[in-house]
């Protein structure tokens, strides 16, 4: 009898017990541990403030990366929260020189070769439609994903959770590698703007296992 519980115990811990989440960016914490400079033209402004990362950009574009090997089929979900100042209004997402938004939060998929390294790219859009995608402009192997749009959520914690490894496979129609890396940044050095976003805590959520 005590060895049927027993086995029953182990049965309901095995199929209801969820892998442990990956915390990313823990700002709340002022820990920026593992987290480097990207430059790309410019210098965005990063600081801890208050529990969150301030980003500020002037005419410029650089973000913050964190390497990190993960299996996004064991940990689908990426989660955060964001808020900006405003959205750029000279956003767009066809041209180069319109290719700025307020808010980025980049997933990156090393692959063999640097050319072939994919990434998805989840915005605050000014005018992409929310839910919508886009090419780069810049790179045909990243993908931007309209996570929110327009103004009506301006001045507000907004909290954002994605599946990316489902993501990934309808966007690139294939298994996904291992993630390399995730990354943030709020640029203005095409549309010439200057705005302020706020990011809080970044987690990888595991699944529950079967």
């Amino acid at each position: 009898m005590l060895n049927n519980l027993l086995f029953s115990a182990l049965i309901l811990a095995a199929t209801s017990t969820p892998t442990a989440d990956i915390p990313v960016g823990r700002f709340s914490h002022s820990d920026m541990t593992g987290w480097s400079d990207k430059a790309v033209k410019g210098k965005t402004s990063y600081s801890i403030e208050d529990g969150v990362l301030k980003a500020h950009a002037n005419k410029a574009a650089s973000g913050k990366i964190k390497k990190l090997s993960v299996d996004t089929k064991k940990y689908p979900i990426l989660t955060w929260s964001w808020k900006i100042e405003h959205t750029l209004q000279h956003e767009d997402v066809t041209k180069k020189q319109g290719n700025d938004f307020a808010a980025r939060v980049y997933v990156i998929f090393p692959r063999t070769f640097f050319w072939r390294m994919r990434a998805i790219n989840y915005v605050w859009s000014a005018k992409m439609p929310k839910g919508s995608e886009a090419k780069s402009p810049h790179a045909a192997n990243s993908v931007i994903v309209a996570v929110e749009s327009g103004d009506e959520k301006v001045g507000k914690w907004v909290s954002e959770e994605r599946n990316v490894y489902e993501d990934y496979k309808r966007i690139f129609g294939e298994e996904p590698p291992l993630m390399g890396g995730v990354a943030i940044m709020t640029d203005t050095d095409d549309t010439q703007d200057e705005v302020t976003a706020w990011y809080g805590d970044i987690t990888l959520r595991g699944a529950e296992k079967p």
